[in-house]
Order: structure tokens, then C-alpha cells, then sequence
């Protein structure tokens, strides 16, 4: 059966580093919302233009749009075997499209769902100093507080939700990387035994 991985954190938690280095030690695709979209807009496919048709009004891209993008990327060969889900799904009416995705496609569901915790105030020390070396001069104290807010509102449920099926499991952030990405494995492991 294919192992598909939900890898949640808030911004600046590692996600991104960790799926990456998940990537190569699991041989499975590290497959990021923002990649998707970046990808459709690009080639402008119809969904990338579809996407495009809210993005320029200011308004959000519909849970059914960015699950179309999911699922054309998991039907590509490299996903075969599973995907390391990154920025997906971002509130309940994505996870429940997923589970039936994941069902209905592959015959299969999400092994485990590790929560990349890190206390908020580290991240935003963590993303501050991120936005000076990257120079993102939009990526202010007041800016990062509210993604934090943001993704608290929206991810809460979610936290919860994958708890209750006994999918979900806490992962100390706040460590070197080799230490996280030790425990991710080791997590990830015990789950697709």
C-alpha cells in the first residue's frame, strides 16, 4: 500500500527542510501546496488559470481548485508509492477530500500525520531573522504574529481531528534538524510497520 505522509507545522517550524530530508531517506515526493500552485500558474493549465481567476480578485483559491491540483500531482508515477504531504490540508473540507482522494485512487489513507511543534515566540524570532537574510521587508514582527494567529485558527481543528483517529503525533521542533528529522523517522517507521 502507498504511504502518504501529512506533515504539519506552523510557518517557520521546519516543514519544508524536514519533507526535503524525508524525501531522500523515504524515496517518496515531498509534494507542497505552493509548488502546486506555482507549477499550474507557470505551464497556465486550466487550473492554473482557474486558480488565477480568484488569486487576481484578492479572493481564495476554492478547496475544490487546490484538491484537483493534489490530485493531478498524485497521479504522477513518482507518487506511486506515496507522497510527503506539505501545506496540505490546510483546514477540514481538504482532509475529508483527501481521505476520499486517497480511497478512492490509491486504495489507500494517511499513515501518520507528525505535528512539527515549535513555540510560537521561537518562531517568530525564527521567521524575523529568515525575512532579514532573505530580505522580505514584508515579513515584519506584526505580519508574522498574524500568519501565526491565522494558522492557529485554521489548523487547531485539524489538530484535532487527526488526533481523534489515532493519526496524529507530537514532534518537538525546537532541536537541531538531524534530532527532528532522527525522530520523524523513527515515528514514521513505527507507523507503516
Amino acid at each position: 500500500m502507498a504511504t502518504f505522509i501529512v506533515l504539519m507545522g506552523a510557518p517557520g517550524a521546519g516543514k519544508g527542510t524536514q519533507a526535503k530530508l524525508l524525501q531522500e531517506k523515504l524515496d517518496l515526493p515531498q509534494v507542497a501546496t505552493g509548488d502546486l500552485f506555482r507549477a499550474n500558474l507557470k505551464n497556465q493549465t486550466e487550473l492554473g488559470k482557474l486558480a488565477n481567476s480568484y488569486m487576481e480578485k484578492g479572493a481564495l483559491v476554492p478547496d475544490e481548485v487546490t484538491v484537483a491540483m493534489l490530485k493531478d500531482r498524485l497521479a504522477q508515477p513518482d507518487c506511486a508509492k506515496g507522497a510527503i504531504l506539505d501545506g496540505f490540508p490546510r483546514n477540514i473540507v481538504q482532509a475529508d477530500a483527501l481521505d476520499h482522494l486517497l480511497t478512492e485512487t490509491f486504495n489507500s489513507t494517511i499513515a501518520i500525520v507528525p505535528h512539527i511543534h515549535v513555540d510560537v515566540e521561537v518562531l517568530v524570532d525564527r521567521l524575523q531573522k529568515r525575512a532579514e537574510i532573505e530580505g522580505r521587508a514584508d515579513d515584519n514582527e506584526a505580519t508574522i504574529r498574524h500568519r501565526m494567529q491565522v494558522y492557529e485558527e485554521a489548523t487547531a481543528p485539524l489538530l484535532a481531528y487527526y488526533a481523534a483517529r489515532g493519526l496524529l503525533v507530537e514532534i518537538d521542533g525546537d532541536r537541531p534538524i538531524e534530532e527532528v528529522q532522527a525522530d520523524l523517522l523513527q515515528r514514521i517507521a513505527q507507523a507503516t510497520s
